[in-house]
């Protein structure tokens, strides 16, 4: 185990994990031989599985030609190739491709994007994005402000302009006589309210994850919701910035979250999944007018040193091409059906678990301490840690976060990569039920049923 070496380097907890040897498929082994399943897929990445060899042929390929030429010194090939297989899936007229590392630059690229678009249209005075709390767009300074997660923001509000929130649509938490039509409505009109308390001319856009990420657990809204998001942003000429960093290249069952609605957003943000785990990339997608006209206006003052990298895009490409080939696109709607199926099944054994959600293979379930009331775990159990540690013992990667707000609940992602068959999703269900078994042991909750 890695306790035993001094390591100079540290992340988000002082946590030792074992180190890794090697991937493949669904799995993962360290170097003690102990074998991993990823049911989480990394924080929601690795869509094609591990190690897949034509993305490593191409990556190879692409070594052996260039790894990297400045995008203001060279084009190359590979990005281009990228970027017009990227603007065939986007919705139509988001036919303008800019190149990031991760999700974190995507989503700043895209306010910075959306507000350089708002000057040129002589709209200097908007400049809030409203955004959902909770709700998570990264963690540059930019995406914290957008943020809507206590522990993230509070630290850094000193140094940024906290954005405006409204509530995100928790239906599920709702007891109320509405239909689930009405309540979608009801939410989606809180960004009405909110443009007009704010002043319209000052809204520049309003963001949103179409699917729920780690902040909500697989949030999915009402139907409703999505149609009225984007009249109400029709109405006051808001635009609307979908971050599909977790919910793109075919998670959620479809390509981009957003095609479950018919939703056509005018810009959207990509990561995570778009490269799958095998170099830093993501991207920007957005209206044509609107980068005409920021581009006319003196070009986007924006940039990335790595932006639209060889190596980094040969791999995207094969990505995409391995998601088509093996319509695994398809494969995450079918495979997360019967996952979502057996994590549904668990609700009639485990009275504390107290709702499952989500689309495709992005799933998650949510601990309560009452199911009637929905009042979660009292958070000084850590269950979100405790579970999270029950199941790495027995082989298992599932990821963890506080449901609400980021500071109580617990709700557990299990998130596969898109190659997972019935065989594994059982293997998965297993080990899952076992954990849940010996941390109901350890916090003396009510035990297992039937």
């Amino acid at each position: 185990m890695n306790d035993k070496h001094k390591s100079h380097l540290f992340y988000m907890s002082t946590a030792r994990r074992p180190r890794l040897a090697r991937a493949s498929g669904i799995y993962l082994w360290d170097v003690d031989g102990n074998r991993y399943i990823d049911a989480s897929s990394g924080p929601m990445v690795s869509n094609i599985g591990h190690s897949n060899p034509r993305v490593l042929a191409a990556m190879k390929k692409q070594m052996d030609k260039a790894t990297f030429g400045y995008r203001l010194h060279f084009e190359n090939q590979a990005a281009e190739d990228l970027a017009s297989q990227t603007a065939a899936l986007m919705p139509k007229g988001l036919d303008r491709i800019f190149f990031v590392s991760g999700g974190s630059e995507a989503i700043e690229s895209c306010l910075k994007l959306a507000r350089q678009y708002a000057i040129t249209q002589r709209a200097d005075s908007r400049w809030k994005v409203v955004s959902l709390f909770p709700s998570y767009h990264g963690s540059t300074l930019g995406a914290v402000a957008v943020t809507g997660m206590t522990q993230f923001v509070e630290p850094f509000a000193p140094m940024i302009r906290v954005m405006p929130k409204i509530p995100a649509p928790t239906c599920y938490l709702d007891f109320d006589n509405l239909s689930q039509e009405e309540r979608g409505l009801r939410y989606a009109d809180n960004l009405r309210a909110e443009i007009l308390r704010q002043g319209p001319d000052t809204v520049l856009a309003f963001i949103m994850e179409p699917v729920g990420g780690a902040s909500t657990g697989a949030l999915v809204a009402p139907d409703s919701f999505y149609k009225r998001v984007r009249e109400i942003c029709d109405e006051f000429d808001v635009l609307l910035i979908a971050d599909e960093v977790m919910t793109g290249a075919g998670r959620t069952g479809k390509f981009l979250a957003c095609e479950h609605w018919n939703l056509r957003p005018d810009i959207i943000g990509m990561a995570k999944g778009f490269a799958a785990g095998y170099a830093p990339l993501g991207a920007m997608a957005a209206r044509r007018d609107i980068v005409d006209a920021v581009m006319a206006n003196g070009g986007f003052a924006h940039g990335y040193t790595y932006a639209g990298n060889p190596l980094a895009c040969s791999a995207g490409v094969a990505v995409l091409e391995v998601l088509q080939r093996g319509q695994l696109v398809d494969r995450a709607r079918v495979m997360g059906d019967k996952l979502k199926s057996e994590l549904k099944n668990l609700m009639s054994h485990y009275e504390i678990i107290g709702d499952v959600r989500g689309k495709g293979l992005l799933l998650a379930f949510e601990l309560v301490s009452d199911r009637k009331t929905m009042a979660p775990l009292p958070p000084q159990l850590n269950a979100h840690v405790e579970l999270v540690e029950e199941a790495y013992k027995r082989g298992l990667i599932i990821y963890s976060r506080r449901t609400r707000g980021g500071t109580i609940g617990d709700h557990f992602m299990i998130c596969p990569p898109l190659i997972v068959d019935e065989d594994q999703i059982a293997e998965i269900m297993g080990l899952l039920t076992e954990s849940l078994d010996a941390m109901i042991a350890k916090l003396k909750l009510p035990p297992r049923s039937g």
